[in-house]
Order: C-alpha cells, then sequence, then structure tokens
C-alpha cells in the first residue's frame, strides 16, 4: 500500500508536553527530575511552554534517564512497575520467531506477564493487522497520552526493526481528544489519525506479518545499547514494494510510466526498487503487466467500452497486441471473456 511521507521533521518536533509528563513521574515517584531536565538543557521556562518542543535526542536521553532512575519502563502508569530491561526482555523473547506475525503474537502476549493493566492483541482482517491496546485499569491522567504513545512507538519500532523495513501506517487510533500538539502526531505516526477512538491502536498492510524477521542476538545486542532510538525515529527503508508499486501503477498510471518515475514516487532509488522486488520475487514489468490486465479485466466487465478502446485505455497501442497479451494472461481472448462474465 502506497502512504504519502510523513512531513519533513523539523529539528524539535516532540511536544514538550511529554517532557511535563515524565517529570510526573518522577514526581509521584518522589523523585527530583531537575538533574534529567539539566542533562538534556530543557530549561523550567521551556517546560512549561503549553506549545513547547523538544528534539528526538533530548527526548530519547530524558525517557532513558528517566526509566534508568525510577527503574520503571512504564513511568508510573501499572500498577506494579516495569524494571529497566522490560522491554529488552520481550524483544529478545520474540527474536527467534519464523516471521513477523508470529514475533508480535509472542511480544503481545509476553506483555501481558509484564503487566495486567492494558492487554495487547494483534489482530488480522483480510488485509489489514491491527495491534490494539485495550486498557484494563485506568492509567494515570498525567503520563496516560505519554504511555500510549510510547507503546504504539515501541512496538511499531520494533516490528520495523525486526523485519529491516519501515511499516506504512494505515491509522492510527489514540483514544483521548486531539490534544493542542496533535499536529506533532504526523511525526510519530505518519498516516491517518483518528483520536478520541475506544482503545489505541494502529493498522497496516497485513502482508508485512509474512516478512522473515532478519535480527539476531548481536543485532540485537546492538539495538538495546540505544533501545528508544526505535520509539522516537521513523524508519526509513521499507521491504514490501509489491503492493506499494501496484497502487502507483494503478492510481498514477500516467506518471507512472517508467522505473525511474515510479521510484521518485515511493522515495527511493531505481536500483532498489529493481533489487527489492526481486528479493520479493516479482519484477517491473510483470507488476505493470498485472495491473494493465486487471484494469482491462475490470473494464471488459464493468463497461461497454469496444475492445479496442479498452486496449488503449490500460496503455496498449494497437488490439491486436492487447488480445494477445490478455489471451495469455486470462486464457481467453477479450471477447470470450466479456461474453462469458455477462
Amino acid at each position: 500500500m502506497a502512504t504519502a511521507p510523513a512531513p519533513p521533521l523539523p529539528a524539535a518536533a516532540t511536544p514538550m508536553a511529554f517532557a511535563r509528563a515524565i517529570v510526573a513521574a518522577y514526581r509521584r515517584a518522589g523523585q527530583a527530575p531537575e538533574e534529567a531536565l539539566m542533562a538534556v538543557q530543557i530549561t523550567p521556562g521551556q517546560l512549561r511552554q503549553s506549545s513547547g518542543r523538544m528534539t528526538a535526542r533530548q527526548m530519547e536521553t530524558l525517557s532513558a534517564t528517566a526509566m534508568h532512575e525510577l527503574d520503571d519502563e512504564g513511568l508510573g502508569a501499572y500498577g506494579r512497575r516495569l524494571p529497566w530491561g522490560s522491554y529488552g526482555m520481550l524483544a529478545r523473547a520474540s527474536l527467534g520467531a519464523p516471521t513477523l506475525g508470529v514475533a508480535l503474537k509472542r511480544w503481545c502476549r509476553h506483555h501481558g506477564l509484564l503487566t495486567e493493566d492494558i492487554a495487547l492483541t494483534l489482530n488480522v482482517n483480510g488485509p489489514v493487522a491491527a495491534i490494539v491496546a485495550e486498557e484494563r485499569r485506568p492509567i494515570p491522567a498525567d503520563v496516560r497520552e505519554l504511555v500510549l504513545a510510547f507503546l504504539l512507538r515501541n512496538v511499531h519500532g520494533l516490528a520495523c526493526w525486526y523485519i529491516d523495513s519501515r511499516i506504512p501506517l494505515r491509522e492510527t487510533r489514540l483514544p483521548f481528544p486531539a490534544p493542542p500538539h496533535a499536529e506533532a502526531y504526523a511525526h510519530m505516526f505518519p498516516g491517518p489519525q483518528q483520536f478520541g477512538a475506544e482503545h489505541a491502536e494502529l493498522r497496516f498492510d497485513a502482508a508485512y506479518l509474512q516478512l522473515p524477521l532478519r535480527r539476531d542476538e548481536k543485532a540485537l545486542a546492538q539495538m538495546l545499547q540505544r533501545a528508544l532510538r526505535i520509539t522516537v525515529l521513523q524508519y526509513r527503508r521499507d521491504r514490501l514494494l509489491v503492493p506499494q508499486v501496484r497502487q502507483v501503477l494503478a492510481a498514477q498510471p500516467e506518471q507512472a510510466t517508467s522505473a525511474e518515475a515510479i521510484a521518485a514516487m515511493l522515495h527511493v532509488s531505481p536500483r532498489t526498487l529493481h533489487r527489492q522486488l526481486k528479493e520479493e520475487g516479482a519484477s517491473l514489468q510483470q507488476l505493470k503487466d498485472e495491473v494493465r490486465m486487471e484494469m482491462a479485466r475490470d473494464l471488459l466487465y464493468r463497461t461497454g467500452k469496444p475492445v479496442k478502446q479498452v486496449a488503449a485505455a490500460v496503455g496498449f497501442r494497437n488490439e491486436k497486441s492487447f488480445a494477445r497479451a490478455f489471451k495469455a494472461w486470462a486464457g481467453v481472448a477479450p471477447g470470450a471473456f466479456r461474453d462469458g462474465s455477462s
């Protein structure tokens, strides 16, 4: 599925409201946050700014410091602490899974061993997969937004890391009203967002669940040295190009006339486009042919256009070459296909 690219990332895009939530977690634990704030150069004045922003690096460092010092990766959101290393343990427990789908099911199940306050499930409905977080116990209001956003970014970032691929989001659902900094969510969760939803939820193309994991223990050990990066930075590379190429070819046939044009539309190089399609067992020409034939079949089935016009509509110069290609693909001539479908 092709999705619009995320907006250009400003130097400081993370809401200062998240820093205030971390300060609230310190206060609830009876500890002082001042040294942690000084370490990331956030002044009291900046902290109070309702529309303030901080950089991804500041957020990463502040979160890590708080989780270390409080020894709680849940930042006080749950009925019991999640000691430092809890999410690393979850990542390791799912590392041996054969596919991303199995890994995510394990991750969600094992998360329930850490806390019963929130239930995570992986649901698949046809082409759409969803990770749903259902709150079983109220989360303190001053950390609720941060913790739910962190949880969704954590599982999405880990899923991307497991398969070494960006996973475009079809939709992100958030169970709270749109905050004053709602525009920041376009950077955290590129794609449509729905605020005021029943549960926190991520929706994405279910085809990613079939991809194998590409990481080992050595890669995991390196990642865990700065594990919070996957929760604050978007993964760039996408290993599942076939559905995106199909959609570009179908939706924008006039622009998608060459490998160079298609690669530019998908924000990859032509070389990367060809290589990744080959890894997925496809070629650009094969996809072009399949999309054209699917469009032709649809026109023959739904309209009364003459075969010559159908041929032109899907990019063939003459009716004869179209009829030959269609018969090789469908097993019958265009006219016979139309007669058989009527």
